[in-house]
């Protein structure tokens, strides 16, 4: 891996870019804060409304950190519950060994933007025509001005024989969830001695870093290697997408790795449930010949398995009628966002941003840190009486782990063309690189923590 950084380096030198150059640059490019310091600065509003944020994630956390910035004298009411903040990128790190579990969490006190009015709480509903929204504990709370941002739900449910409360038990384990991560660690580094047929699994439903799933696959099959016991394992990734990857930039390569590494794709499967007595996953595979769609059940026999669960915008949101009731994000009533302005599309002082947003993109983290400033000046422009004028591209960024030391960064439009950030598009961003696991695994959480979370970048 050193040698390859060192490599990195050398390419970049070779392009007139000096090392330190290349740290000016990336905070140029926003992957640094302090270019955030100044550009959170030059905007000041007179506006006036009350404005209430549902989630205490990194959009709405981003988002009230930049609101208040920006407005001369804010009235900032955000509702979350939430005793800590998860940089929940970190999550498939934790799974790999790379991370410790106390390196991905803060307390949320210690991220929440002074001078705002934090209520600890749960929504459970919103009226978008009186504008309130309702509360578990607190009641009722009024508002002008709502952004909507509480992430999204995991619908354990939706898969059988297993619960959150469950991971674990039959060796069936999931990322995406803090405890979980660490179960997985654990079952990796055993897997890795004892052998056997390992399933990894996406899901069929939009959901947190598509990429995930992907990555703890790659991230295993290396570690066997790493072990030198990959003769022991058989390794098959199931998707219920119809193809690998949908960024055609990106996709070869990722096809290529796959193959290089011997795992299987298989395509158009989705999990139904999980026999954890038995180590058995069961498993849908969805065929659709002359508009007549086929489900034919499958049982896989398994020794390890990542599943990825279902997930959904959270019910309140389908509940208050906030979602969409047509189209592919139906289903799953993501937000009724429109996808430039984030604005929604039936309640224009209602904008809808990160996760739960029902927009043609990726859910990240990367998403969120472009669709903040976006977002909090289009809201501004409304309560100045304005248009909303900026507009959100639909950027997103994934950074799949290849393997330890080496990161292939997805960056994307809503076109699914690449939108490559400053200075990685010196390089074949087609490839992987290992400046991009550096970024990944040094750079990006203080970045969190320390710059988008304080509204600086």
């Amino acid at each position: 891996m050193k040698h390859e950084f060192e490599d990195q380096w050398r390419a970049f030198e070779k392009a007139g870019i000096s090392r330190r150059r290349f740290m000016k640059m990336l905070v140029a490019a926003g992957v640094l804060t302090t270019f955030g310091t100044q550009e959170a600065k030059a905007l000041s509003s007179n506006a006036k409304g009350k404005i209430v944020i549902i989630g205490g994630g990194a959009a709405g956390i981003s988002m009230a950190a930049r609101l208040k910035k920006w407005l001369n004298t804010p009235d900032i009411t955000l509702i979350d519950p939430s005793e800590k903040q998860f940089y929940q990128p970190g999550f498939t790190l934790i799974a790999s060994g790379v991370y410790k579990p106390d390196e991905v969490w803060k307390k949320q006190d210690d991220c929440m933007p002074d001078g705002i009015n934090w209520i600890k709480d749960n929504v459970v509903a919103v009226d978008p025509v009186w504008n309130q929204v309702t509360t578990a504990k607190n009641g009722k709370i009024a508002y002008d001005f709502l952004v909507l941002a509480p992430g999204l739900q995991i619908n354990w449910d939706k898969v059988e024989g297993i619960t959150q409360k469950t991971l674990g038990e039959g060796n069936a384990h999931c990322i995406y969830d803090f405890e979980g991560a660490q179960k997985t660690w654990k079952a990796i580094q055993d897997f890795s001695k004892t052998g056997g047929h390992g399933i990894y699994t996406d899901t069929y439903t939009k959901h947190k870093c598509g990429g995930a799933p992907k990555k703890i696959c790659l991230l295993t099959e290396h570690y066997t290697r790493k072990q030198g016991t990959r003769e022991k394992v058989n390794l098959d990734f199931y998707t219920a997408s119809k193809e690998l990857y949908d960024v055609p930039y990106f996709t070869p390569r990722l096809l290529d790795i796959y193959e290089e590494r011997n795992i299987p794709i298989n395509l158009n499967v989705r999990v139904k449930g999980v026999d954890t007595a038995r180590k058995q996953v069961h498993l849908e595979k969805i065929a659709t010949v002359n508009d007549q769609k086929t489900v034919t059940p499958l049982i896989e026999d398994y020794d390890f398995l990542h599943f990825t669960p279902p997930m959904s915008a959270p019910d309140f949101v389908r509940d208050s009628g906030l979602g969409w009731t047509e189209g592919k994000l139906a289903a799953e009533s993501w937000a009724m966002t429109n996808k430039e302005t984030l604005v929604h599309e039936k309640y224009p002082n209602i904008i809808c941003l990160g996760d739960v947003a029902g927009i043609p993109t990726s859910k990240t983290s990367a998403a969120i840190r472009k669709q903040v400033p976006v977002a909090a000046k289009n809201l501004i422009s409304i309560m100045e009486g304005k248009a909303p004028a900026e507009k959100y591209n639909g950027y997103a960024a994934c950074p799949i782990i290849t393997d330890y030391g080496r990161v292939l960064l997805c960056e994307f439009d809503y076109n699914k063309e690449p939108d490559l950030t400053f200075p990685f598009n010196l390089l074949d961003a087609s490839q992987e690189q290992a400046a991009a696991w550096w970024l990944k695994v040094y750079m990006l959480k203080p970045m969190y923590f320390y710059g988008m979370l304080k509204g600086l970048a």
